[in-house]
């Protein structure tokens, strides 16, 4: 049986070393983050100034504040000893081999007989950091390639060596992926792995088209980012973020070490980023490269001259129209056939790139499946390169590469000779393919996608939400809305689902979605067109709304609800509803309705009422009163969790919400968890017809506190006013004294707050800009 990982060692207290420790720290272990001893009376300075740094990184390393005490800081010279106590111990230290190999010589010394070593290098060989160490040593050894930052980006390569021991390597794994919450992918001992090797490959190609073939800077970024289902910061972005003398850096390590690789010259660094390097351009860390802001513009790089200048205009055709395609597979494949100068660059660049992919089997990976892993995960593509040949057309890629001279693995012609189709070929197709589609997936996941394309396993859908068979009996209600967004037909879907729950034969219900966010809340363009029409109408949905969550609460079977990411507005105030919850590790959740006008109206704020007295030690006003104003202050400044866990403290999540580190598996263990509930024999929450609110004297207390916010400059005339109205309803209304009230009370109090705003002309700006500009107004 596999053991997880309670302490750890992370040598070297760097940018990486600093962030590796703070995840494992979320993860719960116990962690020894140790540097080099300074050169003054405190010894312990160096490693202390690094992590003060790392904790001011933005967004945050730690999940609380309060994960952070879980990392104990030293030194080489005085706490080296420590490594003797730990599990695993992971090298960040710098990219010299000598100084990796002393570190793990003086490792053999003092490590216990089980303790598991491995390095975090990006480039130098696994196998030569472990030379002239023991047999045991080695075969507790092997390679962890964290991607920066380790919390955020989801890919872990793994890099066993002949040596490495297969429980190791299986131990690494397991704990990687459900501890870690990462994306395990197991890499050769080649140069740069997998993703690495193939992104630094794609970005100088992107390059190499900047200086030889008159395409912009912008042009390029366009073609690289969204419209391909690749990140927004696209090529030129992505190297100013990375570093322009890192890229030049491993780009002039990788080129001599990989000296029989046929597209070789591809990595020799252009003259272009050598002088850019050399002059200091370096990119957002010198505030300038290919691209710098000034003065609220951006400006990109003159090639000629070295100097910054406004944007042109895009000479991309109707590269407009393709971008609109809302489907990934279909939107490639428009800008694959596009005759323009757009479709000629995705055309040549893509061959290319899938060209060399194809190459790299056996060299560094040894399927399909683990290259296009490595570039979902660690590079953020929405599809890998075998994924993106697939939806292009095996037939028709495989045609244009011989077309344009672009050499072809054997593996892949005696794929074509052997009739196979493609790389993946979902089971139910029933043809040959390389690798079954399910291969992308762990079988602890479920398989959306796969449920979807089986007709048997819809059993109820409208336009914008479904209900999908999981099997055992339980059933997922999935949101489709654009945004997840909680619109019209979710409710009116989430309304005929409950109504089958409970007149069926079913085990529970899972409210959840495959989506990187949960919900963006509710949908004001919805709600904006129902307001032309008179207020009766948001009285109503409002009304059938908070009805809905009141039955998901007491509902008398399980209902578990599965979030991650954004969970946002009435998505949150869903989520409360949610006697269960299972939420990823990264979710981002809360009540923001201020920041567009309003104040939450379907019983998130009646359930943060009640949150905060039962937080309290007695009903006395003055134990309820702190927690009363912490969670007025964060409603009233629209704060958003940084981790699931601080969801918890802020009392957006409750303490018996399961959370999964991966992501990934939300669905998976909340059916599970419907299945434990309804087994154990469920019984909903004993009703609340007794909650303490503080009336006058509370209300009071809440208004001064945004009187003090008001003065000091941190909110607006109508923030203010807007925080009145939720201290209004938080302490009870017009109760002249502490008085205990139900929970109808409390919904009524919301509907009667929330409607009146929506007449402000203030409220109404809000909820325009937002619409508009996709981003809070402040007014």
């Amino acid at each position: 049986m596999l053991k997880p990982f309670r302490t750890a060692a992370v040598l070297g207290a760097g940018v990486m070393g600093s962030q590796i420790a703070a995840h494992l720290a979320n993860a719960g272990l116990t962690v020894y983050l140790l540097d080099l001893p300074a050169n003054t009376s405190n010894k312990n300075e160096l490693v202390e100034t690094s992590f003060k740094k790392a904790l001011k990184l933005s967004p945050p390393i730690f999940f609380t504040e309060k994960t952070a005490r879980r990392v104990i800081l030293g030194n080489f010279d005085q706490h080296f000893h420590l490594v003797a106590q730990v599990d695993w111990v992971i090298e960040a230290v710098m990219e010299n081999l000598g100084i990796k190999q002393q570190l793990m010589e003086r490792l053999e010394g003092v490590i216990g007989e089980d303790t598991i070593v491995s390095t975090n290098t990006s480039g130098l060989p696994i196998r030569a950091i472990a030379k002239g160490r023991s047999d045991s040593f080695r075969k507790r050894f092997l390679g962890t390639h964290f991607f920066n930052p380790p919390r955020y980006l989801k890919l872990l390569e793994v890099i066993p060596t002949t040596d490495t021991d297969p429980q190791v390597l299986e131990r690494v794994k397991w704990f990687g992926r459900l501890h870690l919450g990462k994306g395990v992918v197991v890499a050769k001992d080649t140069p740069n792995f997998i993703a690495n090797r193939i992104g630094v490959y794609v970005t100088m190609l992107g390059l190499r088209a900047l200086i030889e073939q008159a395409y912009t800077i912008e042009e390029i970024d366009t073609l690289t980012g969204t419209i391909a289902g690749r990140p927004k910061s696209a090529t030129f972005r992505t190297a100013d973020l990375v570093g322009l003398d890192t890229l030049m850096y491993v780009a002039d390590n990788l080129y001599p070490a990989i000296p029989h690789d046929e597209s070789r010259e591809v990595f020799r660094v252009p003259e272009l980023l050598r002088k850019l390097v050399e002059t200091g351009t370096l990119g957002a860390k010198t505030g300038q490269g290919f691209y710098k802001k000034q003065d609220r513009q951006i400006l990109s790089l003159n090639l000629k001259t070295l100097t910054y200048e406004p944007a042109k205009p895009l000479n991309l055709g109707d590269i407009a129209a393709i971008d609109k395609i809302p489907d990934l597979g279909d939107r490639l494949r428009a800008l694959y056939r596009d005759p323009s100068r757009a479709g000629a660059f995705f055309r040549q660049s893509t061959l290319q790139m899938l060209g060399y992919s194809a190459f790299r089997i056996p060299e560094i990976a040894d399927s399909p499946a683990d290259i296009d892993r490595a570039m979902r995960w660690g590079f953020g593509w929405e599809l890998g390169p075998f994924e993106i040949w697939d939806a292009l057309g095996f037939e028709t890629v495989l045609a244009d590469m011989k077309a344009a001279g672009i050499p072809v693995p054997e593996w892949v012609e005696r794929m074509q000779y052997t009739g196979v189709g493609g790389f993946y070929e979902p089971e139910e197709a029933g043809g040959a393919a390389f690798f079954s589609a399910s291969s992308l997936l762990p079988t602890d996941e479920i398989n959306l996608a796969a449920l979807k394309a089986n007709p048997k396993r819809t059993l109820w859908q409208n336009p914008e939400a479904a209900l999908l068979d999981l099997g055992d009996g339980v059933v997922l209600y999935e949101f489709r809305s654009k945004g997840n967004t909680l619109s019209l037909q979710v409710v009116d879907g989430l309304a005929q689902v409950l109504d089958l729950l409970e007149n069926g034969d079913l085990r529970g219900l899972v409210i959840g979605n495959g989506s990187p966010n949960f919900s963006g809340g509710a949908n004001l363009a919805e709600m904006a067109m129902l307001a032309q029409s008179g207020f009766q109408a948001i009285a109503d949905l409002i009304v059938k709304f908070q009805t809905l969550l009141q039955r998901i609460h007491y509902s008398t079977q399980p209902i578990v609800a599965a979030i991650g990411g954004r969970t946002l507005g009435g998505g949150c105030e869903l989520v409360m509803a949610c006697p269960q919850v299972v939420a990823a590790a990264e979710t981002y959740i809360g009540l923001v309705e201020l920041s567009v006008g309003l104040i939450p109206g379907a019983g998130g704020l009646m359930r943060t009422v009640t949150w905060a007295a039962d937080r309290a030690a007695t009903e006395s006003p003055h134990h309820i009163q702190p927690f009363l104003r912490q969670a007025f202050e964060t409603i009233g400044m629209a704060k958003v969790s940084n981790s699931a866990h601080e969801a918890q403290q802020l009392g957006f999540l409750p303490p018996t919400t399961k959370i999964v580190m991966n992501g990934d598996r939300r669905l998976a263990v909340a059916k599970e968890e419907v299945l434990r509930l309804e087994r154990e024999g469920y019984a909903p929450p004993p009703e609340r017809n007794a909650i303490m609110v503080l009336g006058c004297p509370g209300r009071a207390m809440l208004e001064h506190a945004a009187y003090i916010f008001h003065q000091g400059g941190f909110i607006t005339e109508y923030d203010r006013y807007l925080a009145n109205r939720l201290a209004y309803v938080m302490t009870g209304g017009e109760l002249s004294a502490p008085a205990l009230v139900d929970e109808d009370y409390l919904l009524q109090l919301e509907r009667e707050a929330f409607l009146p705003l929506l007449s402000q002309p203030k409220t109404q700006e809000r909820i325009a800009y937002v619409l508009k500009n996709k981003k809070p107004l402040r007014n």
